[in-house]
């Protein structure tokens, strides 16, 4: 209970991990020229761009989805299948 109290303990492993954070930076500075050289960042980067394409791709599925639905609902929308059918059909006729 009294080490629950003290922050003293945990202030030393915050600043533990705060300078293997530091040494972990300065070697992958080192090696490779920058940070943003760094594989597991160009990694973790390419992995959170999927992450967002994906969704935004999902996001505009639904919208696109939904605003359809009203749309046929609400309005006198055409047949696509049907008046494709009719165009197809009378450019054969008028072939022949």
């Amino acid at each position: 209970m009294a080490d629950d109290k003290d922050p003293l303990p945990k202030l030393k492993d915050l600043a533990f991990l705060k300078d293997q954070l530091e040494s972990l930076q300065r070697r992958v500075e080192n090696e490779n020229g920058s940070l943003l050289a760094s594989p597991f960042l160009k990694g973790f980067l390419a992995g959170y761009l999927v992450a967002k394409l994906r969704f935004s791709a999902v996001l505009g599925f639904v919208a696109g989805t939904c605003t359809g639905i009203y749309a046929a609902q609400n309005y006198a929308v055409p047949d696509v299948e049907k008046t494709v059918r009719d165009y197809f059909s009378s450019l054969k006729k008028g072939r022949d």
